[in-house]
Formats: structure tokens, C-alpha cells, sequence
């Protein structure tokens, strides 16, 4: 008896560490993006970081192209739910996305705009954009931890799988979850902070505000994905990482916390049985 009453006191400690932690972790979470969304109000329009040049009307109607095409990619993707990704579906996106941010980049060259220091690719170095994007990341996850139980509890748990994952889930062969890898942790965020942080959010900024611009971007952000059970936490993700790059002033930051937060996605379903707590 008392072997089995020494058992159970320890399996209790664990959980009752837990218990504690993890609303600190969340509170902790919500202080540092608190703090974050304040320095950025407290800056002004005349802040010695903000671009010379900012966006204008041609952005701005190529923007709102943007935003039409990618509506209707949603309302298509609603309308055949029943439509299952695969490989050659996967690289045939790919290929139309990268083809559309090369046009825009393109069209900002042919403007006149320097890429470079708008996205702010040179502000801070590559060790201080690494330590930037994995701390935020890890703050952020309380926040996403929060908005994935709010959608468990609303779809019911396991539901909240995105077509990707459950493509990488699926693939039989080691090359599909190559180019699986690699889409998820090299390609897709590159091009998908260059669309909706650069781009888009540049756009939103521009005419309505820092935190409309913000709300709006993150809303796309979740939408483009495609997966209603998926919104809530995409958006609360989405968020973070327009919060990162607007207080950073470097597209870099939202990049690397995109990138390692897919690749923790990916290998929590590469070997589940080290996340199955």
C-alpha cells in the first residue's frame, strides 16, 4: 500500500506542476504580446524606423486583386470540400503562388520600392532575428494552445487537421514527405509572410491603421488556409506574427517564427509518441 500511495503521489506531482505553469504560461504569453501591441502604439508616424516611402494606389488595387482571387480560392475550397490535396495539388498551388508573388515583386521593382529595406531584411542580424522569432514563437504557443482548446471544444477533438497535415499524415513515400518538408519549412513561409505581412499587410496598414490593418491581415491569413475548424487558432497565429514583424521592422522575425512553427508541427506528427501528452 504504500508503495502504490508513493506511486500515485508522484504521477500527481507532475500534473499538479502543470496545473500551475500553464496559466502562468498563458498570463506570460498574454503579457508579452500586451507589451508588444503598446510599444507599437507608442510609436508615431514620424518614427525614425518607419519606411520613407510607403505604399500607394497601384498597390493598393493589385492588393485588392489579390484579396478577390483569394476569396474565391475560399468560397471554390468550401464549395468542394469534398476535394482531397494531394501531391501533384500541393505543387500545382506552389507553382501558381510563387508565380504571383514573382509578379508582385516585379510590379514593386518596376515602382521603384527597395524591397530590401522595406521588409526590413537587413535591420537586425541573423542571430538576433533567430533568438527574436524563437522567443515570440514560444509565447505565442500559449496563446494557440488557448484558441486550439476553444476549437476542440467546438468541433469536437482531432478536427482542427488541416489538409496538409493530413497529406503529410497519409504519405506512404519518403519523397512526398520530402517535398512536403520541404513546402512547409522552406517555401511556404517565405511566400506566405511576403504575401500577407509585406504585401498585404503593408496595403491595410497603409489606408486604415496599424491594428485595423492587423485584424484584417489575420482574418485573410486564417481564410487562405481554407479549413474552418483551423480558423480561430490561425488567426491567433496569424496575429502574432503581424505583431512580430510590425514590432521587429523585419520580415525576417515573422518568417523564422513561421518556419518553426511548421516544423514543430511536422514533427509532432513524424514521431507522436514523443507529443502524445
Amino acid at each position: 500500500m504504500r508503495f502504490d500511495s508513493l506511486l500515485a503521489a508522484t504521477g500527481a506531482a507532475p500534473n499538479l506542476i502543470l496545473n500551475i505553469l500553464l496559466p502562468l504560461y498563458l498570463l506570460a504569453g498574454i503579457c508579452v504580446y500586451v507589451s508588444l501591441i503598446r510599444q507599437i502604439s507608442a510609436r508615431t508616424s514620424s518614427s525614425v524606423d518607419e519606411p520613407k516611402r510607403t505604399f500607394g494606389l497601384p498597390e493598393a488595387i493589385l492588393a485588392g486583386a489579390l484579396i478577390f482571387l483569394l476569396l474565391l480560392n475560399v468560397s471554390a475550397s468550401v464549395s468542394n470540400r469534398s476535394v482531397q490535396l494531394n501531391p501533384r495539388n500541393l505543387l500545382e498551388n506552389l507553382v501558381f503562388t510563387l508565380a504571383v508573388v514573382l509578379f508582385i515583386v516585379a510590379f514593386l521593382r518596376f515602382r521603384g520600392f527597395d524591397l530590401s529595406s522595406l521588409g526590413g531584411f537587413f535591420k537586425i542580424s541573423f542571430l538576433r532575428v533567430l533568438s527574436t522569432g524563437t522567443i515570440l514563437l514560444f509565447f505565442a504557443y500559449s496563446l494557440i494552445f488557448v484558441s486550439e482548446l476553444i476549437t476542440q471544444r467546438l468541433f469536437g477533438s482531432g478536427s482542427s487537421k488541416q489538409n496538409i497535415v493530413e497529406l503529410f499524415s497519409g504519405s506512404r513515400t519518403i519523397e512526398q514527405r520530402i517535398m512536403i518538408i520541404v513546402f512547409a519549412v522552406a517555401i511556404a513561409p517565405v511566400v506566405e509572410e511576403f504575401l500577407f505581412r509585406f504585401f498585404l499587410y503593408g496595403v491595410l496598414k497603409r489606408y486604415f491603421g496599424r491594428f485595423f490593418g492587423m485584424t484584417m491581415n489575420a482574418l485573410l491569413f486564417a481564410a487562405a488556409h481554407t479549413h474552418l475548424p483551423s480558423f480561430v487558432p490561425l488567426f491567433v497565429l496569424g496575429s502574432c506574427f503581424t505583431i512580430a514583424y510590425e514590432w521587429s521592422g523585419s520580415l525576417l522575425v515573422s518568417m523564422t517564427m513561421h518556419a518553426l512553427f511548421n516544423s514543430l508541427s511536422l514533427t509532432a506528427l513524424a514521431f507522436p509518441e514523443l507529443f502524445s501528452q
